[in-house]
C-alpha cells in the first residue's frame, strides 16, 4: 500500500523523550483549536521513538550514546511523510538541533528560541529569567545563544541533584507528590533570589506546571510550542 502524502501543512513531532510529554503537546494543542468538527484539529505526524539515547546519559553522566544522529534520522523520516515543519517537545534534545536543522529542508520549531522571544516581549533587557529545568539544560548551554540574544540573563536551581531526581520520578511513575515539592521549591527559590519571570523548560516539569503558585509570570515551552504548530498549520494561507 502506498501512502499519499499531506497535500496541507503538518507538523512532523520528534516525540517519545519521554511519552508523557508528546502526549502532553497534543493536548496543549487541541486546546489551542475552537474545533467543531475532528476536520478543525491540527494535522500531525508523531514519530513516537523512546529508544533516542538519553540525553542525560550523554550530557551528564557522559557514557552515553550521542542522540544527534537518532534525531535526524526521525526529522528525515518525518519530512519524507510530508511534514512542513518539525517540532520536538524536549528542551535538553535542542541541544541536538544541529542534527536536525543538516537533515531536513523544513523548519524546526525551536521552543527555546521561541520561549525566549515570548519572555523578553514581557521583560526589560537585563532582566532575570528563572529556568526550571533539567541540569543537563544549563551544562549543555542550550538556553545561551538566545539569552544573549534577547539580552536576558538566566537564574538556575542550585539544587540541581534534586531537579534530576524529580525528573527521574516524573519518567517512572508520573507526576508524583515529591517531584511537585521539589519543583515547587525550585519556583520559589528562583523568585526570592530575583527572578523576574521563570520558564519550564522541562517537558516532565510541564506536566506540573499547572499546580505552580508563583508571584512572577510563567511561560511554560511547551505551550509556546504549541502555539507556533498551531500558527504554522493555520496561517498555510496568508
Amino acid at each position: 500500500m502506498t501512502l499519499s502524502r499531506p497535500t496541507r501543512r503538518v507538523a512532523g513531532i520528534l516525540g517519545g523523550m519521554g511519552p508523557e510529554a508528546t502526549i502532553l503537546l497534543q493536548q496543549r494543542l487541541l486546546q489551542t483549536v475552537a474545533a467543531r468538527d475532528d476536520a478543525d484539529h491540527l494535522p500531525l505526524l508523531i514519530d513516537m521513538n523512546p529508544h533516542v539515547p538519553s540525553r542525560i546519559a550523554h550530557l551528564i553522566e557522559g557514557g552515553g550514546a550521542n542522540p544527534g544522529p537518532t534525531l535526524a534520522e526521525m526529522a528525515g523520516r518525518l519530512v519524507g511523510a510530508g511534514a512542513t515543519a518539525l517540532a520536538m517537545p524536549c528542551n535538553t534534545a535542542h541541544h541536538y538541533a544541529p542534527f536536525i536543522t543538516e537533515a531536513s529542508a523544513v523548519p524546526l520549531l525551536n521552543m527555546v528560541d521561541l520561549s525566549l522571544d515570548v519572555a523578553a516581549r514581557h521583560l526589560l533587557r537585563g532582566s532575570k529569567v528563572g529556568i526550571l529545568a533539567s541540569p543537563a539544560v544549563k551544562l549543555a548551554g542550550v538556553f545561551d545563544a538566545p539569552l544573549n540574544v534577547t539580552g536576558l540573563s538566566a537564574l538556575w536551581p542550585k539544587n540541581t541533584n534534586r531537579m534530576l531526581d524529580a525528573i527521574k520520578m516524573v519518567k517512572a511513575t508520573g507526576p508524583v507528590p515529591e517531584a511537585r515539592e521539589i519543583l515547587s521549591k525550585a519556583a520559589e527559590d528562583l523568585c526570592r533570589n530575583g527572578a523576574d519571570l521563570l520558564i519550564v523548560a522541562c517537558s516532565e516539569f510541564s506536566l506540573m506546571a499547572g499546580d505552580l503558585n508563583a508571584s512572577v509570570p510563567i511561560i511554560d515551552t511547551v505551550d509556546v510550542l504549541a502555539a507556533a504548530i498551531h500558527d504554522h498549520i493555520k496561517n498555510e494561507a496568508s
